[in-house]
Parts: structure tokens; C-alpha cells; sequence
């Protein structure tokens, strides 16, 4: 049955199917050497070599392996595609591609098993470029590709990102009808993920007549990665309710969509599931349990599903030390990294950037200096490195010395490293290095509104009004927007999202007079509004009500009218939090009393009796 293709895709591809533009490289000469001795029959037929080929494979054997092979070449067996064949699966599964390749030159006639072998050798060896080369050879020779050549040559363009080639690959599948084969479409599907054309990955599952496992896991994975959770949680949900096994694959990317949702509830569902399917000694769905709690502000949690853990590799060890320094626990995550190497486990560049982050969020300068240091004496700092340095010597204060270091470093400044050395100028009053900061920053994205807005912030704390006017007038001539604030809150599996000036909410009446309360009740207590976090050219009454229903508060406001007294109400922004409303959550913390958790685009806050775990040095 032909499936019906979907005329976009096509008609996107199909223009690329003209000669595929690979380029060939010449093989290296290999010997092979000739006096070792044959450990088993002295004559055996062809069949019995074709057994103790397999057996190497099995016991990955490359010594009896390569003996096998004099004793073919001795006796000029090697004119038997089958076995050839057999001997090229053989080296290329232990290990040694240059001796299959080798075989495969020297074949007098190749079939096209031949060419999917050692096409499919070199793609799962990582030796992408070979694969490619060689499939162009077998197109030039007329060799019709299989499904599985198709499949294997589209693992290997996966790998490398090559879009171009992979759409011509696509449009070749199309016109072979192996657009159906579900290896094919799978392959496909995953390269407009990893390529961030989600749109076609998804028209690709669309449009598969059968899907497997992997492709269901591939899909959600693509979702995730291309910032599409919701779409990702969906997808795995049609797949249970349609009968597909739940992997480690399909479990661990959900896990990770919760994270960046902050979807607490789905998380505790999925946890569950680990459970029933016995995926929870499973490490990468250990490590995504421990990400998925941190980021959704339940450190505690995290941190008892990692000390439930028997094995533990340096990928679970990051990712506890990771969800510390979302938290701003210094000292914690320099704990976690003294235990994992006392217990012998090397330390890699991801553990030391997440423990140089957790030092820049809670103020520890000189620990945070120190293990750069010990990190340089094994292997180089890369730009994240440095970048985590920059930031914590400006939260730090040491703005001159963030800048000399964005001048002395090895690599050209990324955005964050720029916008780290901005939001260090707004807080420490540099306007100076502020404008420096912000210029480069309109070079490199020069669509990023939130790098005019943050200007104009810094202009407009210092009243220095016709800059901001000439700021906000340049990003409006640019056409580019400006993100605008939001909170959300969940409250009985449904999210509730705040936008300042949006009265859509279908309880805002009811939200906005539980917040003037609450605004009363702290007031009374000794908060005083800071109307400096108002940027507006206004006068001082109007800068008050402005502060009021800054998104944060509103989702406080209706967290406290719908959920318990004993529940913690967990509120994320898209933005940073305004020192304002960080000071407000401290006051409704103590008054109430509860327990808030608030997660910005910086770090997590968890104000709790009056105070906040980041010590008021965010």
C-alpha cells in the first residue's frame, strides 16, 4: 500500500535529489600478516570458517580472527563473497576498520550486503565521513541501495548534521518508496530534530505507516530539544495509550521536559512509572529524576533520589551537583564534589562549570577562584568556564576584574559573558562598562530586545531619561520585541499564568484584591516598597501602584487563595526578579507563614520565615 506523502515536504526536498555531493579519499594499504598460525582444524571448509568468524565476533576475538583470515588468503578463499562478508562484520565489530575496509577493497565481486556492511561499520564507529564517501562510490557504481544502506547513511549524515545531503537522501527515499520503511523514516525524523527543523521531523512521524519504540523516543526527544515540551509530554502520552512500551529513552526525555516546565506533578507521575517499569536503576533516568526535582524546585527530592542510588557515575554526581547550584547551595555542591573525589571519580568540565556556577551564585569568590585553578592543571578552561568566572567575580563586586578577564581570555566573549558583565554594571551603578557591555551585546544579537530593555533599565535607575528614550526608540526602529514579564503557578494540575496589565485571568478581580491585602498586611510589618525597581519616567504614587501587580505577586496572590496552608506554592518566572517583589516574598513568607519557591531565569529562591536561601545575593 503506498502511504500519501505530504506535497510540503516534498516539494521542500525533492529539488535536492541531483548528485549527491560526497567527496572520495583514497584507502590506506594494509598487509595482512600471513604467518599466524591457525588455532583450530587445519583445513576447515568454508562452512566451519564461517562458525569460527561468528565465534570471534562473539568473543571479540581479533587475534584468531586475523588468523582465520591468512588461512583464507593462504588458500585463496577469499573469492567467496559470503565468508568476505562474514570477515569484514568481524573486524569491524572488533574494532578494526582499517582490516575490513581492507577486505572490503579487495574483493573481486561485491554484493550489496558487502556495501551495507561496511557502510553500516564505519557510521556505528563514528567514522561518518568514511560512510559518506563510500556511499557515493556505490551510487557511482550503480549499486542500488537497500533500506538498510539508506538508513545507515542517514544514521551517519545524523551524526555530522549534514542537512543538505540529508534532504537528498530524503528525496531518493521518496522516489524508491523506502520513504515507508520505518528504519528510513525514523533516521529522517531524527535529523530535522537535530537540525531544529522540528516541524518536518514531526510531518515525518506523521506520515509513517509504522512506527517503533525508538521512533516514538527519537520524536519526544526532538520536542524536548527543540524547546517543545508541552508537545513532548503529549506525544508520550498518545504512545502509552497506543500500546508502546515505555523505554529508558522515551522516560528520561520526559523527565527532562518536566524539568524545563517545572511540571512537578507530571514529574511525581513519571517517578512512578520508573518505578512500575523498572527503569529506576536505570542512569539516565536516575540523572533526569535528580534534574527534573532540582528544576522544579524540589532540592530535597532530588537529593533523596540521588542518595538512593547504589551506582553512581560522574553523570549523576553532575547532576546533583548541577541542581545545588541552581539552588545557590554553595557549600553543598563543594561537599558533593569533595565526596566524588574521595570516592575516586574523576571530575569532568561539565562538574566543574556546574560547581564554578553554584560558587558565583552564593558569593563564595575565592573557592570559586581556587577550583579554576585546580581545574586548569588538568585539562583547559573552556568559554564556560570563563564565563562563570566573569559571573561570579561581577556579583562578586570585582567588575574591573570581570573585564579583564573578558579581555585576557582565549576565546571570543559569548552573549552570556557580555550579559553577565551587564547585569553586574546595573547592580554595582557602572555605567561605563554598562555601555560597553551593551554594545557588544547589539553586535552579536542584534534581536535580542532584552539587551535594550536591560540598558534602558540601567538609564532609567539612574533618571537619566533621554538615554532611555533614545534606547527604547532604537529597539522600536529595529523591530525586534521585547519578551514580557510572566509568572505561572500550578494549582490542581492546571497552570495559571500572570501577565502585568492583563486582566484575562478569570479570577484576576479576586487576585488583585487578595494582594492589596496581603500588601496592607506586610506593610504593617515594616515593608517598604523599593520604587527604584520602577523604570518608569512617573511620579512617585504612580511608581507604588506600578510595583503592586508585578506578574510574581499576582501568582503569589492567587497561590494563596487556592492552595492549603501546609502546601508550598512554587511560582516560575520567564524574567529575573525585581529586588521589589524578592524583598515582598520575604515579608508574605513570615506573615502567612509559608514556604515559597520561586524559580527565575537566574536561579531558584525558596523564602521561607522572613528570609531567602540566597541570602539576598542574586
Amino acid at each position: 500500500m503506498r502511504v500519501p506523502i505530504n506535497r510540503r515536504l516534498y516539494n521542500g526536498i525533492h529539488t535536492h535529489h541531483r548528485c549527491l555531493s560526497f567527496k572520495l579519499s583514497a584507502q590506506p594499504e594494509i598487509t595482512i600478516p600471513r604467518s599466524i598460525s591457525l588455532t583450530e582444524e587445519r583445513e576447515p571448509g568454508l562452512h566451519l570458517l564461517q562458525n569460527l568468524l561468528q565465534r570471534c565476533v562473539l568473543e571479540k576475538s581479533l587475534s584468531k580472527g586475523k588468523s582465520y583470515h591468512a588461512h583464507i588468503i593462504q588458500n585463496r578463499l577469499q573469492t567467496d563473497t559470503k565468508l568476505s562478508n562474514i570477515l569484514i562484520n568481524m573486524y569491524w565489530k572488533c574494532g578494526s576498520l582499517d582490516y575490513a575496509r581492507f577486505v572490503f577493497d579487495s574483493m573481486p565481486q561485491k554484493s550489496l550486503v558487502s556495501w551495507n556492511m561496511i557502510i553500516g561499520g564505519y557510521t556505528q564507529n563514528g567514522e561518518e565521513d568514511q560512510a559518506m564517501k563510500l556511499f557515493l562510490k556505490m551510487m557511482r557504481e550503480k549499486v542500488t541501495p537497500s533500506e538498510f544502506s539508506l538508513s545507515s547513511i542517514l544514521c551517519a549524515c545524523s551524526a555530522k548534521l549534514a542537512l543538505e545531503e540529508s534532504k537528498q537522501l530524503h528525496a531518493f527515499a521518496i522516489k524508491t518508496s523506502f520513504y515507508t520503511n520505518t528504519y528510513v523514516g525514523t533516521s529522517l525524523l531524527d535529523i530535522y530534530a537535530k537540525c531544529n527543523l522540528i516541524d518536518d521531523s514531526s510531518l515525518v512521524f506523521d506520515e509513517m505507516p509504522e512506527r517503533s519504540e525508538v521512533s516514538w523516543s527519537l520524536m519526544i526527544s526532538g520536542y524536548v530539544n527543540n524547546d517543545e515540551c508541552e508537545e513532548a509530554l503529549k506525544l508520550f502520552g498518545i504512545s502509552l495509550s497506543r500500546g508502546f512500551a515505555v523505554t529508558e529513552f522515551s522516560l528520561s526525555s520526559s523527565l527532562s521536559a518536566c524539568a524545563s516546565l517545572a511540571a512537578l506533578i507530571e514529574g511525581n507521575q513519571l517517578h512512578a512509572l520508573a518505578i512500575r517499569s523498572g527503569f529506576l536503576l536505570n542512569l539516565f533516568v536516575d540523572a533526569s529524576l535528580i534534574d527534573m526535582y532540582a528544576k522544579s524546585g524540589s532540592i530535597e527530592e532530588s537529593y533523596k533520589v540521588f542518595s538512593s542510588l547504589i551506582d553512581r557515575n560522574v553523570v549523576i554526581w553532575n547532576a546533583m551537583i548541577s541542581g545545588f547550584s541552581k539552588h545557590a547551595c554553595g557549600i553543598q555542591a563543594l561537599m558533593m564534589f569533595e565526596k566524588m573525589k574521595q570516592i575516586g571519580l574523576e571530575p569532568n568540565r561539565t562538574t566543574y562549570t556546574s560547581l564554578l556556577s553554584a560558587c558565583a551564585h552564593s558569593g563564595l569568590v575565592e573557592e570559586g577562584q581556587r577550583h579554576f585553578a585546580l581545574m586548569a592543571r588538568d585539562f583547559e578552561p573552556d568559554v564556560h568556564h570563563y564565563a562563570c568566572i566573569v559571573d561570579l567575580l561581577g556579583r562578586a563586586g570585582f567588575i574591573d576584574e570581570a573585564k579583564r578577564l573578558i579581555d585576557l581570555m582565549p576565546f571570543e566573549p559569548t552573549p552570556s559573558i557580555w550579559g553577565s558583565l551587564l547585569g553586574a554594571s546595573r547592580f554595582y551603578k557602572n555605567l561605563s562598562l554598562a555601555e560597553i557591555a551593551a554594545k557588544n551585546l547589539f553586535m552579536i544579537e542584534p534581536n535580542n530586545a532584552g539587551n535594550h530593555v536591560l540598558l534602558s533599565n540601567i538609564y532609567a535607575s539612574d533618571e537619566r531619561w533621554e538615554e532611555v528614550a533614545r534606547v527604547r526608540k532604537a529597539l522600536k526602529d529595529s523591530g525586534t520585541k521585547k519578551e514580557k514579564g510572566q509568572s505561572w503557578i500550578e494549582v490542581m494540575g492546571h497552570v495559571h499564568v500572570f501577565v502585568v496589565g492583563d486582566r484575562s485571568h478569570p479570577r484576576i478581580v479576586e487576585v488583585c484584591e487578595r494582594l492589596e491585602r496581603l500588601i496592607g498586611e506586610i506593610e504593617r510589618a515594616g515593608y517598604e516598597r523599593e520604587l527604584q525597581f520602577d523604570l518608569h519616567d512617573v511620579g512617585r504614587e504612580r511608581k507604588k501602584k506600578l510595583l503592586v501587580h508585578h506578574s510574581e505577586k499576582l501568582a503569589l496572590a492567587f497561590g494563596l487563595m487556592s492552595l492549603s496552608k501546609a502546601a508550598p506554592l512554587r511560582i516560575m518566572k520567564n524574567l529575573r526578579i525585581c529586588g521589589d517583589c524578592h524583598s515582598m516574598m520575604k515579608f508574605a513568607s513570615k506573615i502567612e507563614p509559608r514556604v515559597i519557591v520561586l524559580r527565575d531565569t537566574s536561579r531558584f529562591h525558596h523564602f521561607r520565615d522572613g528570609s531567602c536561601s540566597c541570602g539576598d545575593y542574586w
